[in-house]
């Protein structure tokens, strides 16, 4: 029987060590790198002539056009395994989210594969951000109706 400290001892000289700085530094420069490139589309939307809600639209539509396609073409992850949370944050990250599952379980068929599983990484964060919506705008709302703003 070992005791408690030799555990540790052991546990210590055995485990990985902590790449928590690396992995930091590339969640923020590939996460930084996604806004720029969100960024650039935005400019060059509006350098065509394009007014700025219709810029932002389009620059949406264009990351989530290249979320799921760098996800179909097995990119995404691959990116994903170096960036970690870089690439979750941002819509691309979204994008990935629904279009992994759909693309992984579309051999099931149309209903049982991709219509059931599409939404089963994002749909409990929609369902929860919904919710959460709804919940502080009727606290928000019966604050007004007894005369308190907060904003």
């Amino acid at each position: 029987m070992i005791s408690p400290k030799e555990y540790d001892k052991i546990v210590k000289k055995n485990s990985p060590k902590s790449t928590i700085f690396k992995n930091c530094l590339m969640a923020f420069l590939i996460g930084g790198a996604i806004c720029t490139v969100g960024q650039g589309l935005l400019e060059l939307y509006q350098m065509w002539g394009l007014d700025e809600d219709t810029s932002k639209t389009l620059t949406s539509v264009t990351l989530i056009f290249f979320g799921i396609l760098l996800t179909a073409i097995g990119v995404y992850d691959k990116i994903a395994k170096h960036a970690g949370a870089g690439t979750l944050v941002p819509i691309t990250g979204f994008a990935n989210a629904v279009s992994s599952p759909a693309i992984e379980f579309k051999a099931e068929g149309y209903v049982t594969g991709l219509g059931a599983k599409l939404f089963i990484i994002a749909g409990p964060v929609i369902v929860y951000g919904v919710s959460a919506s709804i919940i502080y705008g009727a606290v928000l709302w019966i604050l007004h109706m007894f005369g308190i703003t907060l904003f």
